[in-house]
């Protein structure tokens, strides 16, 4: 079992930067990737970036590529999202997610093994 807890969303003005933390509890940590989600009003939830146990690998979407920047501190059990230069379109719940290592680094919702509550970003013009 893992949990999630996510910190850090709020409101900011398009330009802006925000940091998401998430931390993460349980025996078997290790076992896991870390990413994060979105969820905008009356969309999908997608997927925005991913890391690996060691942070050799990276994924992130193309919409944030250059923009956010994915990271963990494995000593606190802890994962970022650094969010620099955002846009209106990224309003929206932000979720941390647990991946299981068997998996690929980037996966569909439906594939993701423990979900943080979410935290709301809201990004104004």
């Amino acid at each position: 079992q893992v949990q999630l807890v996510e910190s850090g969303g709020g409101l900011v003005q398009a330009g802006g930067s925000l940091r998401l933390s998430c931390a993460a509890s349980g025996r078997t940590l290790s076992s896991y990737r870390m990413g994060w989600f979105r969820q905008a009003p009356g969309k999908e939830r997608e997927p925005v970036a991913a890391i690996t146990w060691s942070g050799g690998n990276t994924y992130y979407a193309d919409s944030v590529k250059g923009r956010f920047t994915i990271s963990r501190d494995n000593a606190k059990n802890t994962g970022y999202l650094q969010m620099n230069s955002l846009k209106p379109e990224d309003t929206a719940v932000y979720y941390c997610a647990a991946v299981h290592v068997l998996r690929p680094l980037v996966v569909g919702a439906g594939a993701v093994d423990y979900w943080g509550q979410g935290t709301q970003v809201t990004v104004s013009s």
